[in-house]
């Protein structure tokens, strides 16, 4: 995906301001929601998703998928499905699988490493592109909405963003992804 005049581009100074954004797009997220996460190793892809699980009310153990390729949770009004398809090697093997059942169903997903998953992954409500700052804490982001649900969302968080500078949430230059 290239950049876009509607994309919202933000540097996040610290852990805090993960948990803020992923606070911020809790509200967007419910059945049928499609997140996509894309980011090299270590730039807090799953740190955002465990911040993201807190927020919409689980109070469990957040584990990371790279191994299980998979994590369910049960939220209380929907299911959401954590996804990371770092190990793949074939562009249908998610669907070999069987996690195409669980992705753009009545379930929430969130997906790590989405490009590896091939053209035939259901579009994302939300995109966020994840890459390292200029120090160790910090992460550059960069919100891509492909769908109406996903532009009302990106919509909403521009909206408050000014709000969140105070929690190391900075508009920032496009990300180099």
């Amino acid at each position: 995906m290239s950049a876009t005049a509607d994309d919202l581009n933000l540097t996040l100074t610290n852990e805090s301001a993960t948990a803020a954004l992923a606070g911020a797009i809790a509200p967007c997220v419910g059945a049928g929601f499609i997140l996509y996460l894309s980011g090299d190793l270590g730039t807090g892809k799953t740190a955002f998703t465990r911040a993201l699980l807190r927020l919409l009310g689980h109070t469990g153990r957040v584990r990371s998928p790279t191994f299980t390729l998979a994590e369910p949770y049960t939220l209380s009004s929907f299911e959401l499905y954590h996804f990371d398809f770092y190990r793949f090697s074939t562009e249908n093997e998610w669907r070999d699988a069987g996690f195409d059942e669980f992705i753009g169903t009545d379930t929430a997903a969130v997906v790590e490493w989405p490009e590896l998953a091939g053209k035939d992954l259901p579009r994302p409500d939300l995109w966020l592109r994840l890459a390292a700052g200029d120090d160790e804490s910090s992460r550059i982001v960069r919100l891509q909405a492909p769908s109406a649900r996903g532009a009302a969302c990106l919509s909403r968080l521009k909206s408050i963003s000014p709000g969140l500078a105070g929690v190391g949430w900075l508009a920032a230059s496009p990300p180099p992804c």
